[in-house]
């Protein structure tokens, strides 16, 4: 396959905004079945579950895949910024305000785009390109702002505590964005999706499980089919259907293109607690989500 990448066109778009949605979902799913089991131990499971799935989709097809070739070792650095990424989430969440969470770990696209614009020629971004990565992450800021600055309820919050907490967030988001480099610039950019999948699931799940097992978690004595439809949503439809797409979306299309929508998913996120939970919208969402469709669309820009 040819190393080009091209810019998004409208099946790209459209299937982007699909993973986005379910990105959105994936927080609901998790707070749905955080009561029975925890959401270490959540993102460990469907890791381990997911990995399964991912080989026997190789075996299954008689996809090309090899334990010695040279995508071993990008793939355990994969892996492990990819369970990294998800016990700084894990560990900020006991810190700091899940709306903290959102607005500092989506600031992922902004490290993702810097580090390919100085790593790989053909992802440089334009000035207008620039100023779409403003405009969204703006659009984010001002969507969450709300949340942000509203102090009802937390006055006896340890302001050191939450300093923690957004810390943990700011350094998920930069592991996330040094996964997709990492990515982009070893031999995983021209692999198959599936061989890239297969070791950020299995090394992150091994990963995960062993530290909350280390902290002396189990698995949950009872299952309620709440938790049983949450594990199966972010199992087959999250870690093994979205991960896999995302992939392939990656070999094909420009990284920086993709990685702006990623702005979008808190925005379904709290979408989904509006149709869900009869959350009202209020005027910071809607200009948020105006500012981030807008960044979208600067940051396709095509010069003529």
């Amino acid at each position: 396959m040819s190393a080009h990448r091209k810019n998004l066109d409208g099946f790209a778009i459209s299937l982007m905004l699909l993973l986005c949605l379910c990105w959105g979902l994936q927080q609901v799913a998790v707070k749905l079945a955080a009561p029975v089991i925890s959401a270490a131990m959540q993102l460990g499971l469907r890791s381990g579950l997911a990995a399964v799935l991912v080989l026997l989709l190789i075996l299954v097809k008689k996809i090309p895949f090899s334990l010695r070739d040279q995508h071993v070792w990008p793939g355990i650095a994969a892996g492990v910024l990819f369970a990294l990424e998800f016990l700084c989430i894990s560990l900020g969440l006991k810190y700091t305000t899940a709306s903290h969470m959102s607005v500092f770990l989506y600031t992922a696209p902004i490290f993702t785009v810097l580090g390919l614009h100085w790593l790989i020629p053909a992802e440089r971004l334009q000035p207008a390109q620039w100023l779409g990565i403003l405009s969204a992450f703006g659009g984010v800021a001002i969507a969450f702002s709300g949340a942000l600055f509203d102090t009802s309820g937390s006055s006896q919050r340890d302001m050191t505590d939450m300093l923690i907490g957004d810390s943990f967030g700011v350094v998920a988001a930069i592991l996330w964005s040094a996964t997709t480099i990492t990515i982009r610039k070893s031999s995983l950019s021209e692999a198959e999706p599936t061989t890239t999948l297969f070791y950020q699931l299995a090394v992150g799940a091994v990963i995960l499980l062993a530290f909350v097992f280390l902290r002396g978690e189990s698995l949950p004595a009872q299952w309620d089919m709440t938790s049983i439809v949450s594990l199966f949503f972010q199992t087959v439809i999250i870690a093994f259907a979205s991960y896999l797409t995302w992939f392939w979306l990656m070999r094909r299309y420009l990284a920086s293109r993709l990685s702006v929508f990623s702005f979008l998913t808190p925005l379904f996120g709290v979408a989904a607690g509006v149709i869900l939970m009869h959350d009202p919208i209020s005027p910071r969402f809607a200009l948020g989500a105006i500012l981030v469709c807008g960044g979208i669309v600067l940051v396709n820009f095509r010069r003529t």
